[in-house]
C-alpha cells in the first residue's frame, strides 16, 4: 500500500491483517483461506491438543515458514502462570522451525470461560515475566483506555484492544474507546502499534477498524466460520486495504445539511 511497514519490536510487517488458524473444517481449507488473505503473520494456539488433527496431521505442515511468520498465542489460558508456560512452549516449538517469530507472543490471559474477557491483573503479571525473558509481547486487552495505558507502560510492544467479545462477530462495538486508546497511546509515539483484535464478523468491521486509525486487525472466526471461508478471506483483505487508504486519504467532514456536488452559484445568478 505504498507506505512504511508496521513495526512491532524488531519485526516489520507489510500486510496489516493478522489471521488465526482455528475452527477450519480442514487444514487444506485453512491453507487456501490464509493464502487468499495475503497475510504475513499467522497466529497459532500452541496448546498441544490443537497442533494435531484427528488424522494425526500437524498444523505446522500446512503453514509454510518461508511464507508466514508464525505468532504463537496463549489462547485458552486463564491464569498468568498458564499463559507464561504456554508462551515458553510456543517459543521452543517454533525455534525448531527457525521461524523469525519464535521470540514473540500474542498474550491472552482470560478472566472467565463464558465471556472470554481479558483478566487485567493476570495480563499485567504475565507481561512483566515475558518481557523479562526477552519476548516481544502483543497484549490482548479490553477496550478500556486506562488498561491500555497500563499495558504500554508495563512494556507491551503492541496493545490489542478487542472490538467485541472473541468470536462474537459483533464488530467494533465501541469505536469511541478505540479512538481514545489510539490517541493516548500514540501521543508520545505516533508509531506505537495498536491492533484491533476479536469480534470481527465481516469485511465492513475490518474497514471500520482501519478507518478509525488502527494499525492492523487480527481475526479468525470471521473467516473460518463463514459459509465460504476463502471468499470471505479475500473480502477481509480488500476491506483492510480500503480502510487503510480511506483513513490516510482524509474523509470529508460530516455536515447537518446537504452540500450540492455541482456549484449552483452561477446558475442562480443567471436566472435573476
Amino acid at each position: 500500500m505504498n507506505d512504511k511497514p508496521l513495526r512491532i519490536g524488531k519485526f516489520e510487517i507489510n500486510n496489516r491483517l493478522f489471521v488465526g488458524t482455528g475452527k477450519y473444517a480442514t487444514y487444506e481449507l485453512m491453507r487456501d483461506a490464509l493464502a487468499e488473505t495475503g497475510c504475513e503473520v499467522v497466529t497459532v494456539a500452541v496448546r498441544r491438543e490443537r497442533m494435531i488433527d484427528s488424522s494425526g496431521r500437524n498444523i505446522l505442515d500446512f503453514l509454510d515458514p518461508d511464507k508466514y511468520t508464525l505468532l504463537p498465542n496463549t489462547a485458552g489460558c486463564f491464569s498468568a502462570d498458564d499463559a507464561i508456560r504456554t508462551a515458553r512452549l510456543g517459543r521452543e516449538l517454533l525455534e525448531g522451525l527457525e521461524n523469525p517469530g519464535s521470540a514473540w507472543v500474542k498474550l491472552e490471559v482470560l478472566g472467565d470461560r463464558k465471556t472470554l474477557l481479558p483478566d487485567p491483573i493476570g495480563s499485567l503479571e504475565a507481561l512483566g515475566v515475558l518481557k523479562a525473558e526477552g519476548f516481544t509481547v502483543l497484549c490482548y486487552t479490553s477496550d478500556d483506555p486506562v488498561m491500555a495505558q497500563r499495558l504500554k507502560a508495563a512494556g507491551a510492544d503492541a496493545v490489542m484492544p478487542a472490538g467485541s467479545p472473541i468470536g462474537s462477530g459483533q464488530g467494533v462495538l465501541n469505536p469511541w474507546n478505540i479512538r481514545i486508546i489510539l490517541e493516548q497511546l500514540k501521543e508520545a509515539d505516533a508509531d506505537y502499534p495498536v491492533i484491533v483484535d476479536a469480534g470481527v464478523g465481516t469485511a465492513s468491521d475490518v474497514a471500520i477498524a482501519m478507518e478509525i486509525g488502527a494499525d492492523g486487525v487480527l481475526l479468525n472466526t470471521g473467516i473460518s466460520g463463514a459459509a465460504e471461508p476463502v471468499r470471505m478471506a479475500r473480502a477481509m483483505r480488500l476491506a483492510l486495504e480500503a480502510g487503510y487508504l480511506a483513513r490516510r486519504a482524509g474523509r470529508i467532514p460530516r455536515k447537518l445539511y446537504a452540500t450540492a456536488s455541482s456549484p449552483v452559484e452561477g446558475v442562480i445568478a443567471a436566472n435573476q
